[in-house]
This record gives C-alpha cells, sequence and structure tokens, in this order.
C-alpha cells in the first residue's frame, strides 16, 4: 500500500507536467497535433540513424569474418563500439516511440472531450469521423514501429554475446567459431533494416496525412 501511494503521486506529477507542458506551447500557438508530427518526424529520424548504425555493424561483422591477419584487438574493439552504438541507438528509438504516445494520447483524449462541446451535430459527425480515421492510422503506425522495435533486442543478445565471446577467446580460433553465428545475424539485421523502412514509410504517410 505504501508502496503504491508514492508511485501514485509520481504518475499525478509527470501527468500535471505535461498537461503544463502543452499548454505552454498552445499559449504561443503550437497545439498537440503540431507537437505529434514534430515527434513522429523525430521517431522516423532515430529509426533512420538506428538502421544506418546496425548496417555498419553488420559491415564490421562481416569485416570480422573475413581476418586474414593484423591486430585482432583492434578488430575486437571496433566490434565492441558498434555494439554499443547499436545499444544507443535502439534506446533513441524507443524513447521517440514512447514520446510519440505520450503525445498522441493527450491530443485523442483532448479531441474526445471537445466532441461533446459541438452543438452542430453535422460537424460534430465529421469531427468524430475525422478522429476515428486519425486513430487508426496512428495505431497502424505505432505497430508497425514497435514491430520494428521488437527486432532490434535478438540483434542487441546476439552482438554482446559475440563480443563477449570474443573478450575471452582473442585469438583466430576464436573467430571460425562465431562462423555459425553470422549468417543468423546477418540475416536478423536485414529483417529489423525491412522492417524498419517500413515503419519509417508509415511515419511518412501519417506526416502527409496530418498536414493535409
Amino acid at each position: 500500500m505504501y508502496k503504491i501511494i508514492p508511485t501514485l503521486f509520481l504518475f499525478t506529477l509527470l501527468a500535471g507536467c505535461q498537461s503544463a507542458y502543452y499548454a505552454a506551447w498552445e499559449k504561443v500557438g503550437v497545439e498537440k497535433r503540431d507537437i505529434m508530427v514534430d515527434r513522429v518526424e523525430d521517431a522516423k529520424e532515430s529509426q533512420e540513424d538506428a538502421q544506418q548504425q546496425f548496417s555498419d555493424a553488420l559491415e564490421q561483422f562481416t569485416h570480422l569474418m573475413n581476418y586474414d591477419g593484423g591486430e585482432l584487438q583492434d578488430v575486437y574493439e571496433e566490434l565492441k563500439e558498434q555494439y554499443e552504438e547499436s545499444n544507443q541507438a535502439a534506446a533513441e528509438v524507443t524513447k521517440r516511440i514512447n514520446k510519440v504516445e505520450s503525445v498522441a494520447d493527450a491530443l485523442f483524449d483532448e479531441w474526445e472531450t471537445e466532441l461533446d462541446k459541438y452543438t452542430n451535430p453535422g460537424l460534430r459527425r465529421e469531427s468524430a469521423s475525422k478522429l476515428q480515421d486519425t486513430q487508426r492510422r496512428y495505431q497502424s503506425l505505432v505497430k508497425s514501429m514497435r514491430k520494428a522495435e521488437a527486432k532490434m533486442s535478438p540483434v542487441l543478445s546476439a552482438l554482446q554475446d559475440n563480443v563477449l565471446y570474443l573478450k575471452h577467446n582473442l585469438n583466430a580460433t576464436a573467430i571460425g567459431a562465431l562462423q555459425s553465428e553470422f549468417n543468423g545475424v546477418k540475416n536478423d539485421i536485414n529483417q529489423l533494416i525491412a522492417e524498419m523502412n517500413n515503419a519509417i514509410k508509415e511515419s511518412n504517410a501519417f506526416i502527409s496525412s496530418m498536414r493535409d
């Protein structure tokens, strides 16, 4: 019981902060709809960045598999760096999607509440129809984003496993042992990139529809 009270207080405080944030923007003419479009654009850009980062990680892993001599420590350090940067890129994607969902909840709650303020039945029906259409497209967008996001976890796990294995087995034999893992990682990254392409397309379509 005592643990629940601080948690509820925190959620209430955060909700209040969000409301104040949106209210401040509305005072200068920026509506939740505009903020939502901006956040979808930010989420799209984070996915594009992550897409490039995972491609770079795959390139470095391929370089490792083609190792034919030289300083193995350098190759390991480069792969480790790619894993760490991929992890950061994935975290940024999640953060941006969460921010899209936050403003979407606020926008749709406000929209539904304001439907009751109409005195003209025709305009109310038109607005309600527009709301349903926007919600439908939004749900499709977030589903696509979350689907791509989910593809990142197994790739990150595989990269981490390979980095850890190399750390404790830094020799040419270890690279040979990882050869069997390579095709799986390559396939997972290619699937991830494909899902991100779909999410990016959904984002562009959603942004365009919100600006019509």
